[in-house]
């Protein structure tokens, strides 16, 4: 029975992977590909990244972290 299991999950498995290979590849190359959502992941990824900036800066972490990442630096350099 476990075997039955095994394998019907692992066939599962290997046709959601081939159908996800195929949706990619038609959204890459076909007449339905995703034109113009470059711009919009950018501008998201933009504000994610300056989210996280303000969040940094408004809690203070900045010192703590640039003095974390000298320590480990200075550790791994052994000066």
């Amino acid at each position: 029975m476990a075997r039955n299991w095994t394998l019907r999950a692992t066939v599962g498995a290997e046709r959601a992977l081939a159908t996800w290979a195929r949706t990619v590849s038609d959204r890459m190359r076909g007449r339905d590909r995703d034109a113009g959502a470059g711009f919009v992941e950018y501008a998201g990824l933009m504000i994610l990244i300056a989210g996280i900036f303000t969040l940094i800066d408004g809690l203070g972490l900045d010192g703590l972290i640039s003095g974390a990442i000298l320590e480990a630096v200075t550790s791994v350099t052994g000066g």
